[in-house]
């Protein structure tokens, strides 16, 4: 065979072809077992891409995607608004990745080839569960707050008790008062059959006790709140009913058979035809061709040894620069992204697909680059071997062992002091950073903008009803928010409920809906803690949140942190609260008089005061506790619609250091498709620069609900970004005494 092989330069050609070909078919099938067929692949893509938080934050909240957002919430028994604040209580973001993962494992099986379908599993359990739990809390008492009118007689009053509980029962909210009708023992027992006629038989007997008891008393209202959860339910579990009736323990699957000429589909059904190929013919082949060339390669060698190692290590440098090759004419030719969604997906899904595809390629490719320096790396070391065996037989600088430990030390040496002095050689020093940013060290705190959470605490993250962030404090933290509107309140006595309801934004309707609800699952906590008008419908411990905000400003030195303090709590109280939670050497003392220019940011960081707080009540005892409406001004904040925005003057006046802009719509207590419009960078850039026209300051403060949706901080940096370029744009008003950073004595409120 030596002799055969030798005498035909052809065939060793060939062999050698056969080799690096079959070597590089190898390393591509590594490449796709390692990525395309490796679920973690796919998990780590949606991980960096953050495609479950980016769904709930562009997707779901995107303009063009909300007609088939309502359209599909206004079938269930509970109203959009409260889908749509509480979706990520109704669709948890565990839920939503353990269904991603689910799919992930069905597409590598898929495209493994061990199943013929492409399987769509959905466990809806959970988010039925989820719908059920914010039924109970919404209908529960829809209507214990409405105010009775009397019916002239009995059969009236039945008729319009029976009409009002099938409202209840269809997941409607009585727009009207209750009736009313003083009623004898045997009506009470007679309205209590027509009542429990519309829920299930199963409850009748437990419900009927208390239906009965609060309609001997005339507690029409109390009668249809115990009745509405268990009816609602019922209809809850119906809307799923015959979904989950296809499926096996509370699973709905769809299978989708693939149709190669469905264009978003198809490159799926290739992608299979191409793993099934290379699993069951190409790589077994490879592996064949690849140990039988390798060997011709080495007994077509003459002897000695040394010499046939050259040869074998052109076989993995070959291979390693054709991978290098096709990975460079791909990152040409692809573009990005492997195929295109259907038109019909809103812009913000497409997006979001395309950077998922452009990430799991670019990591495809990566990987397949790092294959290619492995071969490479192993082609070079064969051939400096043989090479060096062959010509220099005996270098004693490499061959003598005494000189092994100071080879050693030098090399350490080199790549130590390469270490170190590489990075600063190329960058040079670390320039200063504060709030995120070197060119804001020498701003004004009263200069520059900042994000604002609005109801900073009401979170998903924390499980409230009616949340208007996403992620919790620390989260908002770490997403670019740097000022926290937050209510301080006691957990309120039954008798308190509704007094604080009146004066808080939620709609009269849901004020009603909550009030006994609320008194009844959430019975009231002593100390201080931070709520949305009710503490029922969500708290935080004041004192562990402030250390927690404490914490996060100590791991952040280069930040300054502002509170906006609605104050329910009195204020000796709250000062005491934030000594408590080890918060006094952070606390930053504003001059006592409010016209005196605020310092740099630079000047606060140095001197590690920089968490500045303001209550919108109290103005003092405390001499960093000032109140916000002595330094600052701000906008109106009951807009029912993005449209009903304005710059008027609110609370503040007109002529302050500080400026406020409430960016957000309150409807109901938030409505979260509204923020994928009103967040948007456009919309915040042109309000903004609209209201620093009209008050002729600039917009220090912008107050937005769900600060992770849309591009609020990206408005915020631009609007950081053109003062910089132009700070003359807004008049500022100069002290005799110059800017101030220092603590001064205590101002009179204003």
């Amino acid at each position: 065979m030596n002799g055969l092989v030798r005498r035909s330069p052809w065939g060793e050609v060939l062999i050698w072809c056969v080799a690096v070909l079959s070597l590089t078919v190898l390393a591509t099938a590594a490449v796709v077992r390692s990525t395309v067929l490796d679920p973690e692949f796919y998990g780590q893509v949606l991980e960096d891409e953050r495609a479950y938080q980016r769904f709930y934050d562009e997707v779901l909240v995107d303009p063009d995607s909300t007609p088939l957002a309502r359209d599909l919430l206004d079938r269930l028994p509970v109203p959009q608004s409260t889908i749509t604040s509480n979706l990520k209580v109704v669709i948890p973001p565990e839920t939503l990745r353990a269904m991603g993962d689910r799919q992930i494992a069905e597409v590598v099986h898929y495209l493994e080839g061990d199943s013929d379908r492409l399987r769509v599993t959905v466990d809806l359990e959970p988010v039925v569960a989820n719908v059920e739990r914010l039924s109970r809390a919404y209908f529960g008492d829809a209507v214990a707050a409405l105010q009775q009118r009397s019916e002239p007689d009995f059969q009236a009053f039945v008729q319009r008790l029976s009409e009002l509980a099938a409202q209840v029962v269809a997941g409607e909210a009585p727009l009207e008062d209750l009736p009313s009708l003083p009623l004898s023992p045997s009506q009470a027992v007679a309205a209590t059959n027509a009542l429990l006629r519309l829920v299930p038989t199963a409850a009748r007997a437990d419900l009927r006790p208390t239906v009965q008891t609060a309609l001997d008393r005339g507690d029409v209202a109390s009668a249809l709140a115990a009745l509405a959860p268990v009816a609602l339910t019922d209809q809850v579990r119906a809307v799923a009913g015959e979904l989950l009736r296809e499926a096996n323990a509370g699973t709905w699957v769809v299978t989708v058979e693939l149709d190669p000429s469905y264009e978003a589909l198809a490159p799926v059904d290739r992608a299979r035809s191409v793993t099934r190929l290379f699993q069951g013919v190409v790589e077994p082949a490879a592996a064949v061709l690849c140990a039988a060339a390798l060997t011709l390669l080495w007994f077509s060698t003459p002897s000695p040894a040394r010499r046939r190692l050259m040869p074998l290590g052109w076989v993995p440098a070959a291979a390693a620069s054709l991978m290098a090759l096709t990975v460079f004419l791909l990152r040409l030719t692809s573009g990005g992204a492997l195929f295109g969604p259907p038109a019909s997906w809103p812009p913000s899904a497409r997006t979001l697909l395309g950077d998922i595809q452009g990430a799991a390629l670019d990591r495809l490719l990566t990987t397949a680059t790092v294959v290619a320096v492995i071969l490479l790396a192993a082609g070079a070391l064969l051939i400096t071997v043989g090479w060096v065996w062959q010509t220099r037989p005996g270098v004693p600088v490499l061959t003598d062992p005494r000189h092994g430990p100071a080879l050693t030390f030098a090399v350490t040496a080199c790549a130590l002091v390469g270490t170190v002095v590489a990075p600063v050689a190329i960058t040079g020093s670390a320039p200063r950073i504060c709030q995120g940013s070197a060119e804001l060290c020498d701003a004004r705190y009263d200069e520059i903008a900042q994000l604002a959470a609005h109801n900073a605490m009401a979170t998903t993250a924390d499980r409230f009803i009616g949340p208007l962030q996403d992620p919790d404090i620390v989260g908002q933290l770490n997403a670019g928010v740097r000022v926290l509107l937050l209510d301080t309140h006691r957990w309120e006595r039954p008798e308190e409920v509704a007094d604080r309801l009146s004066t808080s934004d939620f709609s009269p309707e849901l004020r009603r809906r909550l009030t006994q609800v609320l008194e009844r699952v959430n019975p009231p906590h002593p100390g201080l803690w931070l709520c949305h008008s009710v503490c029922g419908a969500g708290a935080l411990d004041l004192v562990p949140t402030l250390r927690q905000i404490g914490e996060w400003l100590r791991a952040n030195p280069t930040e300054v942190v502002t509170l906006v303090v609605q104050d329910g709590v009195d204020p000796v109280e709250t000062r005491n609260a934030f000594e408590r939670a080890g918060l006094a050497d952070l606390l930053y003392e504003p001059d006592a008089d409010p016209d005196r220019p605020w310092p740099k940011l630079k000047d606060m960081i140095d001197g590690g005061r920089r968490l500045v707080v303001f209550a919108e009540k109290a103005d003092g005892p405390a001499p960093w506790y000032r109140n916000l409406y002595r330094y600052g001004m701000e906008t109106p904040f009951a807009f029912r619609s993005p449209d009903e925005m304005t710059c008027l003057p609110n609370r503040g006046g007109t002529d302050k250091r500080l400026f406020l802009m409430n960016h957000f719509v309150t409807a109901g207590g938030g409505v979260r498709l509204d923020a994928g419009v009103v967040n948007s960078r456009a919309r915040v850039l042109e309000r903004a620069r609209a209201c620093e026209r009209q008050r002729g300051r600039p917009v220090n403060f912008v107050a937005v609900d769900y600060a992770t949706v849309g591009d609020a901080l990206g408005a915020v940096e631009q609007l950081n970004a053109e003062r910089l370029q132009d700070d003359s744009r807004f008049p500022v008003r100069r002290s005799p005494d110059g800017p101030s950073g220092a603590r001064g004595a205590r101002g009179s409120p204003g």
